[in-house]
């Protein structure tokens, strides 16, 4: 590659960096109340889902009809067994499982 392009993705490497180490650094000196603090906490989680629906509900960017959408009638039992089980690994392993036979049966 050349110069420039190091120099740019160097550059964005040091932008990015200091865009996020910005507020860490600011925020830690300061004490934040419980109510923030706990506020902040649903964060990471509403992100998530946030993106988790959209896959679902507009897979490759458009909208299939509920009935025929082979990753929401996957997502419903998947949803349903990490609920019963709390086990992540043998959530991910069946839900793979629930999209497969979503997939072959709906097509």
């Amino acid at each position: 590659m050349s110069a420039e392009i190091w120099a740019i993705v160097i550059g964005m490497g040091v932008a990015n960096y200091a865009i996020r180490l910005t507020p860490v650094a600011a925020l830690s000196r300061v004490e934040i109340p419980g109510v923030v603090r706990r506020w902040l906490s649903y964060v990471p989680v509403s992100v998530l889902a946030a993106i988790v629906a959209n896959e679902i509900l507009l897979p490759r960017g458009e909208w299939i009809v509920p009935w025929d959408n082979p990753y929401l009638v996957a997502a419903i039992p998947t949803a349903a067994t990490y609920w019963w089980t709390k086990s992540f690994i043998g959530t991910t392993l069946l839900g793979i499982v629930y999209f497969l036979g979503a997939r072959a049966l709906l097509g």
